[in-house]
């Protein structure tokens, strides 16, 4: 079994746009989903990050039963 990729994300989100392009350019596999459309995923999002609606955050869950990693991400611009 394979570990799970999961970013929390807004469509008008430039970070979650340029992280996803980055995430598909190095062939990592990931779900999507948008907290604007789903109540339980922003509570999860605010939860993670102290209250905040920040995105993309992503969930990292391994594939070998390790502990799961929630992380905000914010990319600078000196980022490739």
């Amino acid at each position: 079994m394979s570990g799970t990729v999961t970013m929390y994300s807004t469509t008008w989100c430039g970070y979650c746009r340029r992280l996803k392009s980055q995430m598909d350019r190095e062939g990592i596999a990931y779900d999507e989903i948008n907290i604007e459309q789903d109540p339980a995923s922003a509570a999860f999002v605010e939860k993670a990050n102290g209250g905040n609606q920040t995105v993309p955050t992503v969930l990292v869950v391994p594939a070998q039963g390790g502990s799961e990693l929630a992380s905000t991400t914010a990319l600078s611009s000196t980022t490739r």
